[in-house]
């Protein structure tokens, strides 16, 4: 039986190895075998039935093509955190993605609050999804924090580097950090830090499967970014049995829960070093956060978000421009 051809355009490819390839070659892997998938970082022609675009901004040459070439054919638009919490209010490329979507998809359970009104009603909800591991034992002897994300201002790698400082006296606390240096100057301050202070580790880019080994061997993962659209490392976290320590934005919360209790501000590197030192002390605290977070971890499975992209791009395909809010 002849299958219907899909593209999913994400400017991002293998070779950034980021948030948006991931999401693209997760999807693809979960729509195929019901639809020949393409990937491509960008479209100018083809005759695919419909087209799903990562980033609003990034691919907005790509959706307008589409739009121009075949203004009858569904296009899904999924956004991304700098999408959602900077550019649709200010950049005119990303607007006109939002207006020309048939459907948006958000990837966390708060995202639709930053559409506007008119935009909402054609807006789901899909969860991000990795598969489940089992918690490892955690060494009593210290409380080893991981932060995972590359080093550039929207992860806000400082936050972490100046509670590492705040830190340097205390023992029994050891802070690493996972993510390539992106921006060359935040890889030098990580470096010199490194060097200067035996709590604070750089990792570096490490392949995912040392990453996801290492997230289930920390007793917490602190994600201290400014934007998110619904970081994948903290769903890894959440399936792992980690508990999280997370900056207070919609992208963090709306995967841990809007009254998750292990949050702090955005910069406030005084809150987290305070949150890692109770960490330490009260033993209880950790069990308290993974208490919180065991009963969200089904709705990271895999099969939920294939089940709810299916459903999605099947009722697209078949004319269902309605009815899209989860």
């Amino acid at each position: 039986m002849h299958r219907k051809i899909l593209v999913i355009v994400t400017p991002a490819l293998a070779d950034a190895n980021n948030g948006n390839w991931q999401t693209a070659r997760r999807w693809a892997r979960m729509l195929h075998g019901a639809y020949d998938v393409r990937l491509a970082a960008h479209w100018s022609r083809g005759d695919e039935a419909l087209m799903i675009a990562l980033h609003a901004r990034r691919s907005a040459a790509s959706v307008a093509a589409w739009r121009a070439t075949h203004p009858d054919r569904p296009l899904l638009l999924a956004l991304t955190g700098t999408d959602l919490y900077r550019d649709i209010d200010t950049d005119a490329s990303a607007q006109h993605s939002l207006a020309a979507a048939d459907a948006l998809v958000v990837l966390n359970e708060l995202g639709a609050r930053r559409l506007p009104e008119p935009m909402r009603g054609k807006c789901r909800v899909i969860l991000q999804s990795c598969t489940a591991r089992r918690p490892h034992t955690k060494t009593k002897r210290h409380l080893r924090a991981l932060m995972v994300g590359h080093l550039r201002e929207e992860k806000d790698p400082r936050t972490y580097f100046r509670a590492a400082r705040r830190l340097a006296g205390r023992t029994g606390i050891a802070l690493d950090h996972i993510g390539a240096a992106l921006d060359p100057a935040l890889g030098a301050e990580a470096a010199a830090l490194a060097a200067a202070q035996a709590n604070y580790r750089w990792l570096g880019a490490l392949p995912h499967a040392a990453t996801r080994r290492r997230i289930q061997a920390a007793h917490l993962l602190v994600h201290p970014s400014r934007m998110e659209g619904g970081a994948h490392v903290v769903i890894e976290a959440i399936r792992s049995g980690t508990p999280v320590l997370a900056s207070r934005i919609e992208g963090n919360l709306g995967l841990l829960g809007s009254d998750y209790p292990g949050v702090f501000e955005v910069g406030d590197d005084a809150a987290l070093a305070s949150l890692l030192e109770r960490a330490r002390a009260e033993p209880a605290m950790l069990t308290s956060l993974q208490q919180r977070l065991a009963p969200r971890a089904p709705l990271f499975a895999p099969e939920a978000e294939r089940s709810a992209l299916r459903r999605l791009v099947a009722g697209l395909l078949a004319g269902d421009r309605q009815g899209c809010k989860r």
